[in-house]
């Protein structure tokens, strides 16, 4: 038994936030339909199945049409081939409309309004229908004819100007290296319908969504976004730095046998915190210091106190830190790469990875849910699926066709 068992789900997105959240509700047990655009003169279904490589090998080990981007966000559902371009796709989708509970698109404004399958149109049909659109900028409001994209989003949304580097010492606008705006907007949409499906559950009555990546991105400058609304002060960028902690941030420790830079992360969440990192250092008088006992102290004189820690954390290896810090439970860690990430024993232990039966290659390794539930875990059942690749299957079990 799953948590969604029974809601079915049609997923007309592509691309990344729409698909991940659909993606999220198909692991809680939701069954997700994926309408995808058929396949013409090499030319269909979501963008991402050609955003490689790498792609997905087949037994014979020669790259298939399936790219990694593509298998890390549909995991789970199943794809109809469809062209909801014509009167004949249309009238499809409004007959599997009657037969579901969740529609999600992330089509530009307007789009399907011009295909008759807006909110204002299958709410007709099916009052009950609770209806997600994501786009870049919501429908209303003068960008809503704008065409959104995750990178521009972090810069327009204030995200870039508080990531990278300091600029006087040579830093500027960085973007985070996965598409955060579009993976939150999924998540917050994920959120969003299922509250949505509770209302219907209780009312009968369902409700449009309007899913923006650049309210996403706003609402995710979080303690960034109060300090500014409050002080109004606006902040620059802090490199690993913590706006409003200290020490919270990497330090170069001493190097490797090899003689490359190593570093570590430390986060020193509170003054207890930072009196056991002093000793640990052997730097007690430090945590007695008033300059740097409290920590507003110590982000008043952070130009003072850090450039102290520094020449510290140079005199051990990473390892003798990490060790002596983790045992005074002292917040620390690693920076790591993806082949240490998936190697990491706690990564392993926690069942991160979960190996799929694909139709083109048997064993396929992909991130699994981060969900754990004592009851009702998420599935594993279905691999990414194909273009059109059960479009028989769902227009027989939900149309009877």
């Amino acid at each position: 038994m799953n948590s969604l068992d029974g809601i079915k789900i049609l997923d007309l997105s592509r691309v990344l936030a729409g698909p991940w959240c659909t993606q999220t509700l198909a692991d809680l047990g939701a069954d997700v339909v994926k309408i995808e655009k058929p396949l013409k003169n090499g030319v269909g279904g979501d963008d991402t199945r050609t955003w490689g490589p790498p792609f997905l090998r087949d037994a014979q080990g020669q790259d298939t049409s399936e790219a990694a981007y593509y298998l890390g966000t549909n995991r789970n559902k199943r794809s109809v081939a469809c062209d909801i371009s014509t009167p004949e796709g249309q009238q499809t989708i409004r007959d599997l409309v009657m037969h579901c509970d969740v529609f999600v698109e992330n089509f530009k404004v307007g789009d399907m309004a011009r295909y008759g399958l807006d909110y204002a149109a299958l709410s007709q049909i099916k009052p009950s229908l609770v209806y997600c659109s994501i786009t870049g900028f919501g429908q209303s409001g003068p960008y809503k004819d704008r065409a959104g994209y995750d990178y521009a989003v972090q810069g327009m949304g204030g995200l870039m100007s508080v990531t990278g580097e300091r600029d006087d010492i040579g830093g500027g606008p960085q973007k985070v290296g996965v598409a955060v705006a579009d993976l939150f907007t999924g998540m917050y949409a994920c959120t969003a319908i299922l509250a949505a499906l509770r209302h219907a559950e209780r009312t009968g009555q369902g409700q449009h969504i309007d899913m923006a990546l650049l309210d996403t991105q706003v609402a995710m400058l979080a303690n960034l976004g109060a300090n500014y609304l409050i002080g109004g002060k606006v902040p620059g960028r802090a490199g690993n730095a913590h706006q409003n902690i200290v020490p919270y941030q990497v330090f170069e420790t001493a190097p490797m046998p090899s003689g490359e830079k190593d570093h570590l992360i430390l986060a020193v969440g509170n003054d207890g915190q930072f009196a056991k990192m002093c000793a640990v250092a052997g730097q007690a008088q430090l945590a007695a210091d008033a300059r740097f006992a409290k920590n507003a102290d110590r982000v008043r004189h952070r130009a003072t106190l850090v450039p102290l820690l520094e020449a510290v954390f140079k005199t051990r290896s990473k390892a003798d830190w990490l060790a002596a810090l983790e045992a005074a439970k002292v917040p620390c860690g690693a920076i790591n790469n993806l082949a240490e990430v998936f190697a990491d024993p706690q990564v392993v232990a926690r069942n991160m990875v979960h190996t799929w039966e694909h139709p083109l290659n048997g064993a396929v390794p992909l991130v699994a849910s981060p969900i754990k539930m004592s009851l009702t875990p998420p599935r594993n059942d279905l691999p990414p699926p194909m273009l059109g690749q059960h479009t028989d299957e769902v227009l027989r079990s939900w149309l009877k066709r």
